[in-house]
Formats: structure tokens, sequence, C-alpha cells
């Protein structure tokens, strides 16, 4: 297993200002560079509490790359269908150089209905949308004199500066919620995948690892090389109770704020979104206890956490890379720091080879 850091902003300003957290951000970023963790990460959201203090992931991350040596920089994940592709692989092409080559590229296709309706994108368009972005990003970093004609954008022949420094394009990933055709898809193109426990059972995480897994080598491709990120709120303390209390506040604090964020769902539909009229309940029944039981989320001591990783790793495999977020909504920096200093030595030397 290898490990990293996920930062997801869930709180409101009134918590904690924009300057404090991405200082808080910076600094855990640096302390985990300095302890060996393979890569840092964060999302692409809009407008409100739930992830709004990071509108732009690539801004943030070239902060992080700044201040570090050796740890992967990673989107997790940037939005095709906001941006124009051609803005978009030239802003990661920049992160790739600015990080020297460390870049880690996720795409996500998004889910919050008010996002699209802010930036005029019609959410039955989202798949294809994506597919486009993908595809012209993959192309604009790896080619010259691309010439692009799509069913939402063309442009060219134009050739993309700068180049990137990962040749013939730094690594992509693909985010996917909850679908395994998503990720067998992934697989088939030859992304890596990222993906998130605390929102589909243990059955449907694993049809969506296995499909991935039996897409990629389909394809011909060694099964050792397809990278799997698994992204867990982590709550870790020296004391059992004290890390269970903050997983309890935090974890309520994240689904109100997600509660509003999904508020319009209630009245939207989509075809492509199966099934997401039905998230607010979902979200609404929310149990951190029952989550905790069922390994969605990480919390207690160093030997607790282990613990839980180590049913991960024999439940979906001990190749992935997992990414945890030690700062979840607006715990104090100082708790955050202490807890990745428990991860790095009381829980990481247990998984190293």
């Amino acid at each position: 297993m290898k490990f990293g850091l996920n930062f997801f902003p869930v709180f409101s300003p009134d918590r904690k200002t924009a300057g404090d957290y991405y200082r808080e951000v910076i600094d855990l970023a640096e302390r985990a560079d300095r302890a060996g963790l393979e890569h840092v990460q964060t999302v692409e959201h809009y407008g409100s509490p739930y992830g709004g203090y990071s509108p732009d992931p690539v801004t943030l991350l070239a902060a992080i790359a700044a201040r570090t040596e050796r740890i992967r920089i990673t989107t997790g994940a940037v939005i095709p269908a906001f941006t124009h592709p051609l803005k978009l692989a030239g802003k990661l092409a920049m992160l790739d150089n600015l990080s020297g080559g460390r870049l880690d590229a996720g795409f996500g296709r998004g889910f919050l209905p008010d996002e699209f309706d802010w930036f005029g994108v019609p959410m039955d368009e989202s798949r294809r949308r994506f597919d486009e972005g993908v595809d012209a990003c993959r192309r604009l970093l790896s080619e010259v004199d691309v010439k692009f004609d799509g069913e939402f954008h063309s442009f060219g022949p134009v050739t993309l500066l700068p180049r990137p420094v990962q040749q013939p394009y730094p690594p992509f990933f693909v985010a996917s919620a909850s679908n395994p055709e998503s990720c067998a898809a992934a697989g088939t193109a030859g992304h890596h995948l990222q993906v998130v426990p605390s929102i589909v059972s243990q059955e449907t995480l694993t049809e969506m690892i296995t499909g991935y897994r039996t897409a990629w080598a389909k394809a011909g491709r060694r099964p050792e090389d397809g990278r799997i990120q698994i992204k867990y709120t982590c709550y870790l303390a020296e004391d059992r109770a004290t890390a269970l209390a903050w997983g309890e506040k935090f974890e309520n604090n994240y689904i109100e704020q997600m509660s509003g964020a999904i508020a319009s769902w209630a009245s939207t539909t989509s075809s492509a979104y199966q099934g997401y009229e039905k998230i607010i309940e979902k979200v609404r029944a929310y149990d951190f206890g029952k989550s905790l039981t069922q390994n969605k989320v990480l919390a207690g001591t160093p030997d607790d956490v282990a613990a839980q990783l180590a049913w991960v790793a024999a439940n979906f495999g001990s190749d992935l890379s997992v990414s945890v977020q030690l700062n979840p909504g607006y715990l104090e920096h100082e708790h955050a720091v202490r807890a990745l200093d428990l991860f790095t030595t009381g829980v990481v030397p247990r998984f190293d080879a």
C-alpha cells in the first residue's frame, strides 16, 4: 500500500478563513513530503461550504508544488465540463512543469446540479462533455498541431505550450463515485482510478475495483501498472474516545454541508445521473457508528486505523494508494498535525513492503 493526503474543505467562512485553511494545507503537505508520503490531492467545487474553498485545485496544488520536493501533486479531480480543454490542458501542463514532473491528473464528471446550472451546462451532457474533455486534454498534452472537432469544442491546429515534463503526458486518473461501468471504461482507456468508499456498499465498491482491474488487464496491460486511489476521512488520536468524538462531530458537519449542496436534487432529474434524485435520503440516513463498523471511515488510535486498513487491503487489494483526509471540517490545525505524525509513524510503517 501507498499513502497520501486528500484535502476537501467542508466548512463555512465563519469557521475558518480561506487564508488560514490554505496555510494549514500547505503546512501539512510539506510535512507529508518530508515523511515520504506518495501524494497530495484536492477537489474542485464551487459556491458552497461543501468544497467551495477549492474552486481551482491547480492553484492550490501549484503553491504546494513550490514548497515540496518529491510528493506527487494530484488533482482529485478537475471537471472538464466546466473548462475549455485548451485552458484546462494548459493549466495541467503548467502544473506538471512547476512541480518538476510530479503531476497526476485526476478528472471528474461533477454531480451537483447547482454547479452545472451556474456554468450553464446541461447535466444530461455531462458524460459526453467529460469523455470529450479528457480526450482533448490527452491529445493536447501528447500531440502537436492538434486539430480537434468534437461535439462541444472545435479548435486547431494548435500545439499546446508549455509541453508537459512527463511524456507522453502525465498519468490520467478518472474519479468514479458509484458506477462500475465508468470504472471499466477507465481501465479499457488506460486511465487510473479514484474511488470514494463512503457512498457505496462494499459489494458495489468490489464490483467497481474488480471491473476496473479486469478491463485494464483485458486491454493487454500489466496488472501492476494500473493505479487505484481510494479516499478516506481519517480521525486519529492517541486516545480512541477523542478520535471517535472528532469523527462523529465532523462527519455530521460533512453531512450538514453536503445536504445543502445537494438540496437541488429534490427538484432535479437527469438521464445522465440515474437514481441521484434519491441521494438526499441516502445522505440524511448517514450514521457515523455504522460507517465506522463498515470501514467506510477511519477512526481511532494508530492500532485501530491500521486494523481498518488491513481489512481494506484484504478486501480490495494491497496495491492500493490510500488517500486520507486528516484535517476534515474545521478541526484545529494542531490536531491535524498530530494526526499526521501518528499516521506516518504509527500506521504507515506497518504496510511497508
